[in-house]
């Protein structure tokens, strides 16, 4: 997995990089507001580890996108090297 972001730093944007594997995925829910769900995607890299989290609705949307372009994706191997 890879994420970029961009944030504005002093009138400046500052990029930053970083790649990883994704390691755990997290839902948390709330018994008593279920809309308030979060799905946490829990990654680490070399030097870098993170946690991005997901609320319901940006699922939602992320798994009809995936599924609307599937067809496009074709046959998909992924392949684990050690180092």
């Amino acid at each position: 997995m890879k994420v970029k972001t961009k944030k504005l730093d002093r009138g400046k944007v500052t990029r930053l990089e970083t790649s990883g594997e994704l390691k755990e995925i997290i839902i948390n829910e709330d018994f008593e507001k279920p809309k308030n769900a979060k799905i946490a995607l829990c990654f680490r890299g070399d030097e870098s580890s993170g946690i991005i989290e997901l609320n319901t609705k940006e699922v939602e949307i992320l798994n009809k996108e995936l599924t609307e372009k599937k067809h496009l994706l074709g046959n998909i191997k992924i392949l684990k090297f050690k180092k």
